[in-house]
């Protein structure tokens, strides 16, 4: 075991002294004790102001780290790239892939323009169209060069047994895992507005549709992505709608 040195301010003052290029003279402070205790109080107040300032700062990055940011801002697509020209467009406040009017001719992803690792990500949805509708949000997912599609994580939104399940999309292509129908069917409002809660934490993700947990699920290959962009899915098919609004992220360390 090493024995701890008492703690002298004296010290530390003289070594900070030093680095800043003035160093005390520790003779004078020796002979003259009225000047050394000068130098111990000038220095131990400048030593705890800069324990403060250090700490003021740590405490400050471990607040912004959990933070929760708006992704969408209502009004504009700011922070986000896809097919806005057709696919996508802003009403009422919300985000709106697809339409009611025409068939949707394929996949199309409105995706954020960076990427997340760890984080917890609630938003609002809401899906119309009928039994046939699909739709889902993307996280820790990558676009494929030169494709309108998407692949990576899926937290899947669709008739008869798709919501609240883990999907790999243009990846592994399967349900990673599936939600409870019987559990989820008694929360689950359609055609109506209904909360999703999303959280990536390590290779552990779960989801969570209106407070009732559909998944937990932990990645057993190491060769897929913990990374990536957040996308918002309307799927091929019949004329619907996927709606999305109020989303917002918490990064975690």
């Amino acid at each position: 075991m090493i024995e701890e040195q008492p703690f002298n301010v004296t010290s530390v003052a003289a070594v900070y002294d030093r680095r800043q290029g003035t160093a005390v003279s520790n003779r004078r402070s020796a002979s003259d004790p009225q000047h050394a205790a000068v130098i111990d109080r000038r220095y131990s107040t400048r030593a705890i102001a800069t324990v403060a300032v250090l700490l003021a700062s740590s405490l400050l990055h471990a607040a912004e780290s959990g933070k929760s940011v708006s992704l969408f801002d209502g009004k504009t697509f700011a922070g986000w790239e896809g097919d806005t020209a057709k696919s996508f467009r802003i009403e009422d406040g919300a985000i709106v892939g697809g339409s009611m009017k025409e068939k949707v001719p394929r996949n199309e992803f409105l995706c954020t323009t960076r990427p997340y690792t760890n984080f917890v990500l609630r938003l609002k949805f809401k899906l119309l169209g009928g039994p046939k509708a699909n739709a889902g949000v993307q996280i820790r997912s990558q676009r494929v060069p030169n494709h309108h599609e998407v692949c990576g994580y899926q937290a899947d939104m669709a008739d008869p047994a798709w919501w609240g399940c883990l999907y790999d999309e243009s990846r592994r292509r399967k349900v990673l895992a599936k939600s409870d129908m019987e559990a989820l069917n008694k929360v689950l409002k359609r055609d109506d507005w209904n909360d999703y809660v999303i959280r990536c934490e390590g290779k552990r993700i779960r989801l969570a549709i209106n407070g009732l947990q559909t998944v937990d699920y932990t990645e057993p290959d190491d060769a897929i992505p913990q990374h990536g962009i957040i996308g918002l899915q309307i799927h091929g098919g019949p004329p619907s709608e996927a709606w999305y609004k109020d989303i917002i992220i918490e990064e975690l360390p």
